[in-house]
């Protein structure tokens, strides 16, 4: 009886962790406004994951040795949405605001990723949007205004 008991808790326990982890796949999680088509976009983790994912293998000051992030490159998201502006004003979850020039999404290959190690990033791991720069592949990378720039529980952006 205790291993039927034990089976069910583990079993009731990893549906839970399945349907948080995935639910909010389908809800909008990004809000893109200013100098955007049409002026203002929503759109969920399915929406910006279909736009094509790439992966970024990095070292950040955040984490322990290098991991890989997978998200939508920040200029195909840009293209798709329509902007035309030079900045972004990216606000996080916490409030956290920092201004991202447009010129690095192509310049460095910055990605808006979703996931970290295969998995979606919850809120409580820096999800579920975190913008990567490839800080391996660019030495000149590696100081505080990219990390700076590298806001993660993105919520919104603002095209300037």
């Amino acid at each position: 009886m205790k291993s039927t008991n034990r089976f069910l808790a583990v079993a009731a326990a990893l549906a839970v962790a399945f349907f948080a982890q995935n639910s909010w796949a389908s809800q909008v999680v990004l809000s893109l406004d200013g100098a955007v088509a049409g002026g203002h976009v929503d759109m969920t983790v399915d929406e910006i994951e279909a736009l094509g994912v790439e992966k970024i293998e990095t070292t950040t000051p955040w984490h322990d040795g290098k991991v890989v992030f997978e998200g939508v490159p920040l200029q195909r998201l840009l293209e798709k949405v329509g902007a035309t502006g030079t900045e972004l004003d990216i606000v996080a979850l916490n409030d956290y605001r920092t201004r991202v020039p447009v010129e690095d999404a192509a310049k460095f290959g910055v990605i808006l990723a979703s996931r970290k190690e295969g998995q979606p990033m919850p809120v409580s791991d820096k999800g579920p949007l975190f913008v990567i720069y490839p800080f391996d592949k660019y030495p000149e990378l590696r100081n505080e205004v990219y990390y700076s720039r590298s806001a993660w529980q993105v919520r919104s952006i603002t095209v300037e």
